[in-house]
């Protein structure tokens, strides 16, 4: 990993996934493409700070007529110092959903589906399942997992499914909380 200052600029484009975010991260070295999960959380703006880069990679997408190319850093930390507003002048052409990267993936990597204790039971065995489960009772302990029950302060994890991250975000909007880039952070508000 090499850490370097950058300005991080995030934008916020909305395509036939819903809301989505992308960076652009500035260096001394170069300018990269970042679309990591974690951006999902910011608003739109630039964040200035030292960014800790763990990958560069050259990607490729199609969107309507043109194929882009792209050089990407994958952000390992972030350490922000100051963060500014983005002027309406600032905004870029139509950006592909990273969303629509990951489902190619997921495809590919399906498999059987897990025996569930039914499954694996001789024909006319039954099996009694524990229906009190918390997570099944709540859908916020359904979407939050371990974070739940929600603290003051929540820290999403951005490794979880880009969709079940955004669903994440959204529901701690909808429960008052506010995102604090510094530290990336939700505290309830």
């Amino acid at each position: 990993m090499i850490s370097l200052p950058a300005i991080l600029t995030i934008k916020i484009i909305n395509g036939r996934n819903g809301e989505f975010r992308v960076g652009s991260l500035h260096t001394e070295i170069g300018d990269f493409a970042v679309k990591d999960p974690v951006l999902d959380q910011y608003d739109e703006g630039c964040y200035e700070g030292v960014f800790g880069i763990s990958r560069v990679f050259s990607s490729s997408y199609t969107t309507t007529s043109r194929i882009v190319i792209e050089t990407r850093a994958v952000l390992e930390s972030i350490a922000l110092a100051n963060v500014n507003q983005l002027s309406a002048e600032d905004s870029e052409p139509i950006e592909q959903d990273p969303i629509d990267e990951d489902k190619p993936r997921q495809e590919n990597h399906l498999t059987e589906p897990a025996q569930t204790p039914e499954s694996s039971l001789p024909e006319g065995q039954d099996v009694e399942l524990d229906q009190g489960d918390e997570a099944d009772a709540d859908p916020d302990a359904k979407l939050f997992g371990l974070l739940w029950p929600l603290q003051d302060s929540v820290k999403l994890d951005p490794t979880v499914d880009r969709g079940q991250f955004r669903r994440q975000r959204d529901r701690l909007k909808e429960l008052g909380y506010q995102f604090k880039p510094v530290g990336q952070v939700w505290l309830q508000g």
